[in-house]
């Protein structure tokens, strides 16, 4: 019993120091800031370098995760069939490489080149944005609209084991609602996946 207790207590601090970084974050209605991030040819990236942009996919991604590979090429295929209707995605990394070596920048570079991303894939190193986000998993995606309003947070379908055979895509749904200037029918989903790498101390 005692031993029980020392490793509850133990798992239990450990998710206290991990959840500690993380605050809600925004909310659906809630109006995003900028931000300036590395991307990985080099360039710094706002949102505000998208002059054409009618919204904004944010998707908190990274190398390692299994949900986030599974995911890489529903999020190329989002961006190539959104960017140029007004919806660019752009990947943010928040990651802390000292606990996943495989999520370091120059490991996002080689990533970004293997896959052929057509998107910025960007480095959170501070993990500022993450934070003001509220991102918890890898994938995690906030659907911004031309105003940088929050107009959707969760997933990006219902099925990460097989795109085939996810049924409802919902980050594609909230872009179309926009694109015809409705409301977002469902705003909010569970996002599934790995928990973000957050520095410690």
């Amino acid at each position: 019993m005692i031993i029980r207790s020392i490793l509850l207590t133990v798992c239990f601090a450990g998710l206290v120091a991990s959840s500690a970084f993380v605050n809600n974050g925004y909310q659906v209605g809630d109006q995003a800031t900028d931000f300036e991030l590395k991307n990985v040819d080099g360039k710094m990236v706002s949102l505000s370098d998208y002059k054409d942009a009618d919204g904004y996919v944010v998707i908190f991604t990274c190398n390692s995760c299994p949900y986030a590979k599974k995911y890489e090429q529903r999020i190329i295929d989002l961006h190539n069939k959104y960017a140029d209707k007004g919806y660019p995605v752009i990947a943010i990394n928040p990651n802390d490489p000292e606990i996943k070596p495989e999520d370091s920048f120059d490991e996002m570079k080689r990533i970004s080149k293997e896959k052929g991303y057509p998107f910025a894939y960007v480095y959170d190193e501070t993990q500022e944005v993450a934070k003001a986000y509220g991102a918890k998993y890898t994938p995690h995606v906030y659907l911004l609209d031309d105003e940088m309003k929050v107009r959707y947070i969760g997933a990006i379908d219902n099925n990460y084991k097989d795109a085939d055979a996810a049924d409802v895509k919902y980050v594609e749904n909230a872009i179309e609602a926009l694109m015809n200037g409705q409301e977002v029918g469902e705003e909010n989903t569970k996002a599934i996946g790995c928990t973000i790498k957050w520095r410690k101390g």
